[in-house]
């Protein structure tokens, strides 16, 4: 039988360890150290002669929340032990870090503990931790969002055709002599028509990748732009606005429009928030360059409520709102979330209840590959009377209204009409009469535009020329691809019938 190891064996193993000992005593109040190895000494960033007794890793000044000391030592007085308690304490220098606790305690005179424990430093491995969580987080919202765009592509186009109706008639009514009272209820009918079509265009901005307008920007230029237009409501409403906007930062391939809207939504978010809470506050808005990671951050960061944390993982959902009924629709966080993912960045919260809210954009250093946008028309203001001069034209369009609606403006332009309600009629249609311009919808039964446009192209190539397409949805489907390989001249529905003439005329030229 083998004999004890002699005492001097536990003091080199004390002394060799590579985790931090204590042995002390702990009380609510005050915390004594009796025995500190030199890890311990190390992991905290004191200095190796160091007196055992000054290094007190327990003492309420160590800990970042007085809370967590006092659970430490509720779950050590009434279990006698615990195993990987994790708490978050200062070093020496002040720095934060994680350590992991496996403690024994016995319990003493006037609830003070004699605690013996070993202590481990796992800031490196929370770090990835809550990197991984991030990611994971990420993740799922983008399934999400994947999720939701197909949904709401469709229930877009379908919404699109009814508006595009009611913004062609109520366009055509206006142009009528009627009373003031029917020209103000018209007008209503347009803006808000109007507004509904924007609602819809937010939607497939995150269901859909938009067509942008990249170029290389400065970030911290789009800020104080951005800050300019909100200067005079945050002069009303006391809001108080500090920049922190370093020079020499990288520029970035962006849109600087979609950047601006991103920006915009954060700040009147914050804005709201502070004012609703406290009637004021301040707004800090800085940038900088993260070399690690090659990007370009941007935090917004408030003095207000801050976010609860169960909200925190539904807050870029579309429709959530914290809001009162009528005061958000839900959708501006989802359509920055959107954006900022189309742009290869990501965009994260932090908050932590009454200490304000921050949310951070990070976009790519640099610039990347991008195909250029679809050929848009100039816009250029023409009436109705000096377009058709009876040109013909068919109006290959699956929805009732929206077609007799169409046909009748081009009508009332002079073009000389024929209709069609899919792409198989629309094939008749050509095989008997010569048009000077076909107006047709992409998405069909039986045989939609695409499709139309192949088989025209086998029978009358010249005349696909003369195609006129008309969608609820491009970005970012087939159909995107289709009109870049096709070259055809398109409009987004609900269109105005202006933009519908204006186009017509260009291809009759």
């Amino acid at each position: 039988m083998l004999p004890p190891p002699p005492p001097e064996a536990f003091a080199r193993l004390f002394e060799s360890v590579h985790e931090g000992v204590f042995i002390g005593a702990l009380s609510p109040a005050t915390d004594v150290t009796h025995s500190a190895n030199p890890y311990l000494k190390l992991m905290f960033g004191f200095a190796a002669e160091t007196p055992q007794a000054d290094v007190r890793p327990f003492d309420p000044d160590r800990f970042i929340d007085p809370q967590a000391r006092d659970g430490f030592l509720e779950r050590l007085a009434r279990d006698g032990s615990v195993t990987d308690y994790l708490l978050r304490v200062r070093r020496a220098d002040r720095t934060p870090i994680w350590v992991e606790v496996t403690a024994h305690a016995e319990r003493l005179a006037d609830a003070t503990l004699r605690v013996e424990a070993l202590m481990r430093d796992v800031t490196e491995r929370k770090r990835l931790e809550d990197q991984g969580r991030d990611l994971y987080h990420q993740l799922l919202q983008a399934e999400k969002l994947a999720a939701l765009g197909q949904t709401i592509s469709g229930v877009a186009h379908e919404l699109n055709n009814p508006l595009a109706t009611i913004l062609t008639w109520a366009e055509r009514l206006t142009q009528r002599n009627v009373d003031d009272q029917t020209r103000r209820g018209l007008e209503t009918i347009l803006s808000e028509s109007e507004r509904a079509a924007k609602i819809v265009r937010n939607l497939l901005t995150f269901a859909r990748k938009r067509h942008t307008t990249r170029a290389m920007v400065d970030l911290n230029q789009v800020v104080r732009e951005t800050l300019a237009l909100r200067s005079y409501e945050q002069r009303l409403s006391n809001i108080n606005i500090i920049e922190a906007l370093p020079s020499g930062l990288p520029l970035v391939f962006a849109d600087p429009h979609q950047c601006q809207q991103v920006l915009l939504n954060l700040i009147i978010n914050a804005e709201q928030a502070m004012i609703g809470a406290n009637g004021r506050g301040t707004l800090i808005l800085r940038t900088w360059h993260d070399a690690d990671r090659d990007a370009v951050v941007l935090e917004v960061n408030d003095d207000g409520p801050g976010v609860p944390e169960d909200v925190q993982p539904r807050i870029f959902d579309p429709f959530f709102t914290t809001k009162e009924v009528g005061k958000g629709t839900g959708l501006g966080l989802t359509v920055a979330y959107a954006i900022v993912q189309e742009h290869g960045g990501r965009i994260t919260v932090k908050s932590a209840p009454g200490k304000g809210a921050s949310f951070v954009v990070e976009l790519p250093a640099g610039a990347g590959a991008l195909k250029p946008p679809l050929p848009r028309p100039p816009d250029r203001s023409i009436g109705p009377a000096d377009v058709g001069a009876g040109a013909v034209v068919l109006v290959v369009e699956d929805e009732a209204a929206l077609g007799a609606a169409v046909a009748e403006a081009l009508a009332d332009a002079g073009f000389s009409v024929d209709r069609a309600s899919d792409g198989i009629e629309a094939l008749e249609r050509v095989q008997e009469t010569v048009y000077d311009l076909i107006v047709c919808d992409l998405k069909m039964p039986r045989l939609d535009g695409a499709a139309f446009y192949r088989e025209l192209e086998q029978i009358n190539a010249p005349m696909t020329r003369r195609i006129l397409f008309v969608t609820g949805d491009v970005a970012g489907t087939d159909a995107e691809h289709f009109l870049e390989e096709s070259g055809c001249q398109w409009l987004a529905k609900p269109f105005r019938l202006k933009d519908l003439l204006r186009v017509a005329k260009e291809m009759l030229i």
